[in-house]
Formats: C-alpha cells, structure tokens, sequence
C-alpha cells in the first residue's frame, strides 16, 4: 500500500491532481488508514500511471475515462479506443498544421522589419493591420 504522497512520487502526479483524479472518478478513492490516511494500492498507482501517460500525450479527460471504461473489459474488441487515439490524432496534427503556419507568418513578420525605429516598424504594423498577413492563421 502507498501514501498519497508515494504514490505521487512515483508517477509524478502532484497530490491535488490525484485528488481531483478521484473526485473526477478517474481513480477509485482509496481505503483509508486507522488515521484516516488514503492508502492506494498497485492497481491505483498503475491506474495513475496510465492516466498520466495519456495526460502527457494530451488526451482529454473524457477520452481517458472511456478509455478506462473500455480497459475494465479486455474482452471487447479494441476498435473503440482505437478510434479515439486516431481521433486525438488528427487533432494533433491539425494543431501541428495551424503551429506552422503561426511560425511561417510570424517568421516572414519579424524578418520583415528593417526600420530602426518603433515609428517604422513592420511588425507593429502587420500586428495592427491584419491585411498585411499573407495567410490565415
């Protein structure tokens, strides 16, 4: 059995975050101790464990809670959570497309700018004049 505390060590969540795991239903609440103590068990670290994994690959917590609901059955086919990585997927890479293209606008914005005073600057310019943008980002 693992304190809050340990268990927060070990997987790197911070202890509000676990807490909020559990009021979010994500964890079980733990047994608590004589002193009133959460005491988690390995199934609750490993839980955490994979919470914090999806968490870091961005995965919302509605995702990760069919998630879990879909790990608590082995026996059923796979295509559901299957489906919600290729979707989390393709919201990445739109995110990926759209970074690109703030970094190229932004890129020529900043290289732009060959005045030597505020008064002549391209960049404050391009910021105030949406116009002078050469794609939509």
């Amino acid at each position: 059995m693992f304190t809050i505390g340990q268990i927060s060590r070990r997987t790197g969540v911070k202890v509000p975050t676990i807490r909020y795991y559990e009021q979010m239903g994500l964890i079980e609440a733990p047994e608590r101790s004589e002193g009133n103590q959460r005491r988690y068990s390995k199934n609750e670290l490993d839980q955490l464990g994979f919470i914090k994994h999806a968490r870091d690959l961005g995965i919302s917590i509605d995702a990760i809670r069919d998630l879990i609901r879909l790990n608590a059955h082995p026996e059923t086919p796979c295509a559901e959570a299957d489906k919600i990585a290729n979707e989390h997927l393709a919201s990445v890479r739109q995110r990926i497309a759209q970074l690109q293209r703030l970094e190229s606008e932004l890129s020529r914005i900043a290289s732009g700018c060959k005045a030597g005073t505020v008064k002549d600057c391209y960049v404050i310019r391009a910021l105030s004049d949406h116009s002078l943008c050469e794609d939509e980002h």
